[in-house]
């Protein structure tokens, strides 16, 4: 059984949407978050292939003090890394193809500690998986080749104090 997130509050739902120009953008609103980082703290993060996600992943352990290489967990499922103030799990749940998957590999377990975890691809872990406290979202701007449009959704005070430092450092235009 799950222990119950406080993510899942819905008073705390709020939402910031803006552009990402560059690489060094998503870098800049990576170390936002990770600035705000606690242990415990869930993040979601989704987009089509190609939307930048191992590239955000790759920026947010950087920014954590992870100097070693990211290798994304596409076939491995998960990749474990021990940093400073935490543990940080990145999942990569894309070839699921059941909900179920997630939880019958034994990963439900990384859920309930007090380790960060980053879940790419979570719509393939269903409705079961976890809500996440930040919900981070990548799509190309149809605008511009190089740019990326960006929402965050923050659920409970975890995902709050991530969107907090993400406007605190303006890493990105609004709208």
């Amino acid at each position: 059984m799950t222990a119950p997130n406080p993510a899942s509050d819905k008073a705390f739902d709020e939402t910031l949407e803006g552009r990402l120009g560059d690489e060094a953008a998503t870098a800049a609103l990576a170390a936002a978050v990770a600035s705000a980082l606690s242990p415990g703290t869930s993040i979601h993060l989704s987009g089509d292939l190609g939307a930048g996600k191992t590239r955000f992943a790759r920026a947010l352990l950087a920014a954590l003090g992870h100097g070693g290489r990211v290798k994304s967990p596409t076939f491995t499922l998960v990749e474990p890394y021990n940093l400073p103030r935490f543990d940080l799990y990145h999942f990569d749940f894309y070839r699921f193809s059941s909900e179920d998957e997630w939880r019958e590999a034994g990963l439900d377990e990384y859920f309930q500690g007090l380790a960060v975890t980053l879940v790419e691809w979570p719509e393939m872990g269903g409705a079961g998986l976890p809500a996440p406290d930040l919900r981070v979202r990548l799509d190309p701007d149809p605008d511009d080749d190089g740019a990326r449009r960006v929402r965050l959704q923050a659920r409970g005070p975890r995902g709050l104090a991530c969107l907090n430092a993400v406007r605190d450092a303006a890493c990105f235009d609004s709208g």
